[in-house]
């Protein structure tokens, strides 16, 4: 197993109740890596009691919006409950087939084989910063949204974040609460902003709920609800998407902007929506406009690659964006399974859980 993320642990887990032992085999020093990294704000967009592993629950008193570090805490709880062998520190390199096994090559230059080998890294794996024109050039600082971890370092200084999804947004409003003389927002796509709960309803609910309506159906009335929830920021240069949610979801694994605070403080003039990021002289950021701006500093909330691509022979495995074709629950060749590459409305966690059932029984009836 690769990645001791909720998706590896939670498949792990299940193997073993169906008495199928596993190593588990994660890059960094402990289970959550990916999670660990986030910044110190961050908590969970889904409710609690729909963002749980199969078999153990996250505990109560972390509330109905999980943080960071209470995640975390309960991943590690969640691998010591089903005593997982995870190995951390043990970063594979490489993975080839040979004959009716799959020979993973690790980075001390070790190798291990196994009949079954289960890909759980994420989709969250690699950060990406765009090839954006001159900004080697540029004497400005940048720092992913991978590494951002709160607004001290940013104190005073004049910022822009790259990217208006959720990351980006929750961080351009955790700069313009920590300090920044100001913060600006540059945007590619218009988002699609919901309330992450209204009257103690959560968004996620919406998402399970009416996910299978038929697409001009979910997308009309998600533009529907988004009139009702969300105020009009046009005026502020944050325009609604002209694209439909589920069509975005379909198409480019599109999730909606939760709003906590970006509403707020670009009414507020505290956040300050722009043009996209199109390149950079020495001094300034060229925008999609024609406009530019001079910032001390970009914080580049611009996603990620899955990584996977690097470690395969065979490309046919994956689609353009690195997402493995088969995944989720079908083995995409002899022995080999990927999970955790779907996006939906309900939530990565819940996703994971049902994928791991799934994948467990696949394997399990495979041997």
């Amino acid at each position: 197993m690769l990645g001791a993320g909720a998706a590896g642990l939670a498949v792990a887990a299940q193997l073993k109740l169906r008495g199928v032992d596993s190593v588990v085999l994660e890059r960094g020093p402990g289970v959550g890596t990916s999670w660990r990294g986030r910044y110190d704000r961050l908590r969970l967009h889904t409710i609690r009691g729909l963002s749980g592993l199969p078999g153990f629950g996250i505990p109560r008193e972390y509330g109905r919006w999980v943080r960071r570090d209470d995640l975390v805490r309960y991943l590690e709880a969640y691998a010591e409950r089903f005593d997982l062998d995870v190995r951390t520190g043990t970063t594979v390199t490489r993975v080839k087939p040979g004959g009716d096994r799959w020979a993973v090559q690790l980075s001390d230059g070790g190798e291990l084989t196994a009949r079954t080998l289960i890909v759980a890294t994420g989709y969250l794996h690699t950060p990406v910063v765009p090839p954006w024109p001159g900004l080697d050039t540029w004497t400005g600082s940048l720092t992913h949204s991978a590494t951002y971890r709160n607004a001290e370092p940013f104190r005073g200084k004049h910022m822009l974040v790259a990217g208006v999804g959720n990351s980006g947004a929750e961080i351009a409003t955790d700069l313009a609460e920590g300090g920044a003389a100001s913060v600006r927002i540059a945007i590619r796509t218009p988002p699609h902003i919901v309330r992450r709960s209204m009257a103690g309803w959560p968004a996620q609910m919406n998402g399970l709920l009416l996910g299978g309506l038929p697409e001009p159906v979910f997308n009309k009335l998600a533009a529907t609800m988004a009139r009702l929830e969300v105020p009009d920021l046009s005026l502020y240069g944050l325009s609604r998407s002209p694209i439909g949610l589920k069509t975005r979801l379909r198409t480019s694994r599109y999730v909606p902007l939760q709003d906590v605070g970006i509403v707020r403080d670009v009414q507020a003039g505290r956040v300050r929506p722009v043009a996209a990021v199109q390149s950079f002289t020495e001094s300034s950021v060229q925008l999609a406009d024609g406009t530019s701006v001079q910032p001390d500093a970009i914080v580049a909330a611009t996603g990620y690659a899955t990584g996977l691509r690097e470690l395969f022979d065979d490309p046919a495995l994956f689609d353009d964006t690195g997402v493995p074709r088969v995944h989720g629950g079908a083995s995409a060749r002899p022995g080999l399974y990927f999970l955790g590459y779907d996006v939906t409305l309900g939530g990565m966690l819940r996703q994971a859980a049902i994928e791991s059932r799934r994948v467990a029984r696949s394997v399990r009836n495979a041997l």
